[in-house]
């Protein structure tokens, strides 16, 4: 806090502290240690740079360097001398980091699900039986259709062709094709609806 109460954020000039994204630490949280305040100013992108490769995230690293001046300003509160204040911060760092590691890690546990507890559907053997039935009907009805009609459907709706390109390789016209599908259609229809 400077002399009027206001927060200013340690390591920026005055100016530049109201329009820094970056969280403010203000000197009251850090205690009104000019050694703290340098030790920030120094330390802090040193901190960020590492933390944001860890965390592959610029705002993260941020906030967990706020974090570890925190921690680091409390520490101090409590009366401890440290000796090499950058390793004590870098150790605080990789415990925050530790610390939400194990609390992703638990979040994701709750989230997983045995497989063994779930019942999985399994394939319906009436469904299996229907569909083979189907199947087997719907051939038997393509095989009594005319040959024409069944080389014009064959093509259309298994090889996918174009009813142009069927008309090119059967010599029949567009039309030709058409009449042919439309048969091939209510014939299948009707032969597959009356079993």
């Amino acid at each position: 806090m400077t002399g009027t109460g206001v927060p200013v954020e340690v390591g920026l000039d005055p100016v530049d502290a109201e329009e820094s994204p970056i969280c403010a630490v203000e000197a009251a949280d850090l205690g009104s240690d000019a050694l703290l305040a340098d030790l920030y100013r120094t330390e802090s992108p040193r901190l960020v740079r590492i933390l944001s490769r860890r965390t592959r995230n610029t705002d993260d690293a941020h906030d967990l360097v706020q974090d570890v001046f925190f921690r680091f300003a409390r520490l101090r509160g409590q009366g401890a001398l440290l000796e090499r204040p950058q390793a004590y911060l870098r150790r605080i760092a990789s415990n925050l980091l530790k610390d939400r590691a194990k609390s992703a890690s638990r979040q994701s546990a709750a989230l997983h699900v045995v497989a063994d507890e779930e019942t999985m559907p399994g394939l319906d053997p009436h469904r299996i039986l229907e569909s083979r039935d189907i199947l087997r009907r719907l051939e038997a009805a393509i095989m009594r259709l005319r040959p024409r009609t069944r080389e014009v459907f064959m093509a259309h709706r298994v090889e996918g062709l174009t009813y142009a390109e069927i008309a090119e390789r059967t010599g029949l016209s567009v039309k030709g094709v058409e009449k042919q599908m439309s048969k091939a259609l209510v014939q299948l229809d009707r032969m597959l609806n009356r079993n």
